[in-house]
């Protein structure tokens, strides 16, 4: 005998079904870049070496501490809209616009290759704005502002490092 799928009460928050899918979509791509940029960031926090070491050893881990954080915002989220939040390896790689590293790139190519991929969380974040503004949705509009501010920022901190 087939088990039966829970029922659950209607979500009437005045967004409707199609937009609410619409933005649970782009906020799992969001948390899938997200993800990635986590791993990316805390890799490269335990694999750094360099003159560099300490100090982006000990940026590399506020990073990805802040970045942790924001993935249980972002699927909250997806859960108070209906919807499942990913939470799988094959369903991230699927997801996210950004491309593993492959082995351990140099000091300043770790640097590089985050500030592509924060740059990259960026764009995926503001490609969901116009369909999040559609809809009216200022809770997921003021999500999206905050980690823009985040990813953009820290990618601008980034790219000083590599300024000579």
């Amino acid at each position: 005998m087939a088990k039966k799928k829970p029922q659950t009460a209607p979500i009437d928050i005045g967004i409707s079904g199609r937009d609410r899918e619409a933005i649970a979509h782009g906020l799992a791509q969001l948390l899938a870049d997200s993800y990635t940029l986590y791993l990316m960031t805390h890799n490269f926090h335990w694999n750094v070496t360099g003159p560099q070491f300490n100090s982006l050893h000990l940026m590399f881990m506020g990073q990805y501490t802040e970045q942790w954080n924001a993935l249980d915002l972002i699927a909250e989220r997806i859960r108070a809209l209906g919807h499942p939040a990913p939470g799988t390896y094959q369903q991230f790689v699927k997801l996210a616009s950004i491309e593993e590293v492959e082995g351990v790139p140099s000091a300043n190519d770790m640097i590089r290759h985050l500030v592509a991929a924060q740059e990259a969380t960026a764009r995926t974040a503001r490609k969901l704005f116009d369909v999040v503004a559609k809809a009216n949705d200022q809770p997921t509009a003021d999500l999206l502002t905050q980690r823009l501010d985040v990813h953009e920022k820290t990618a601008w901190m980034l790219r000083s490092l590599l300024e000579y």
